[in-house]
């Protein structure tokens, strides 16, 4: 495989090279936080343009819209550039993605919307769904890098934005799962039911989810709390959900409410994993 760049080696991100570094890439990286951030066998640059420079391929794994952006006018204006394409793993929103692609295509550079689902251990354990999209000649010119991510790739469509529009839909279930199942399970226990029992029966159950199945017995029932996914980040999310709804026209009911649950818990406890929505919406 040609030599790839990364920028943006935050938790995700890093997973993400590790498993490039894992396939046998070249791996040239970047991350604003400076090189501590690198993964082994990731080669650091001090800069997004070096790594256009150094790589066919880039990956972009950053917080935001504004991030992707301000890496995606570097790589385009980069002097001597070698890259021919990019491929962005973050959640910036529909509107984002499309003035990426627009901006790059100017530049002669694909683009190719690709969110991701699963946290960091999913990319380590390379179960993450990746959400594709882009043109076909885009997308099969990616399609080895993508293959070095995870084994779990879905084509949703056929130009950037799909991609982000199918990450926000399943981030607002996602939001809405965590969030309704913690109301649930601190009924239960304010009668007198124990949340262990709770979770197997409700994994049985029509109730059941990802919050149930995964969320809960992993980071709530054992006190971890570590699931490398910020409720700052889920309000961001939420508040990509609702401005694309509203954009489309779509319902929002409970996107609505969904959303004012988590803006208030980022409120009061900024930067809190996103799984202590239980104690915060518990009271404990």
């Amino acid at each position: 495989m040609d030599a790839v760049g990364f920028v943006g080696l935050g938790n995700m991100g890093s997973a993400l090279a590790s498993n490039l570094v894992a396939a046998g890439v070249s791996v040239a990286g970047h991350d604003a936080e400076g090189p501590e951030r690198a993964p082994t066998g990731v080669r650091f640059l001090p800069s997004a343009a070096e790594v256009a420079r150094a790589a066919d391929v880039i990956v972009l794994s950053l917080p935001d819209g504004e991030a992707s952006e301000r890496v995606a006018r570097e790589v385009a204006a980069a002097p001597g550039r070698r890259a021919s394409h990019v491929v962005d793993t973050s959640t910036i929103g529909v509107a984002a993605a499309e003035a990426i692609a627009a901006r790059l295509a100017e530049a002669g550079v694909g683009y190719v919307d690709a969110p991701v689902s699963g946290g960091p251990a999913g990319a380590r354990a390379r179960t993450l769904a990746i959400m594709v999209a882009g043109s076909d000649a885009a997308c099969t010119r990616v399609e080895p890098v993508l293959a070095a991510l995870s084994d779990r790739r879905f084509h949703v469509g056929d130009r950037p934005g799909l991609g982000q529009a199918m990450k926000l839909a399943n981030n607002f279930l996602s939001a809405t799962a965590l969030a309704a199942t913690s109301e649930a399970i601190a009924f239960g226990r304010s009668v007198g039911l124990d949340m262990a029992t709770m979770l197997e029966v409700l994994a049985a159950s029509s109730g059941q989810n990802t919050a149930v199945t995964d969320k809960f017995p992993s980071h709530v029932l054992t006190g971890r709390y570590a699931s490398g996914f910020s409720n700052s980040l889920m309000r961001k999310d939420l508040e990509l959900y609702l401005a694309a709804v509203g954009e489309q026209g779509a319902p929002s009911a409970l996107g609505a409410v969904t959303a004012s649950v988590w803006e208030r818990f980022a409120t009061q406890e900024p930067g809190a994993d996103f799984t202590r929505i239980y104690p915060y919406l518990a009271g404990s």
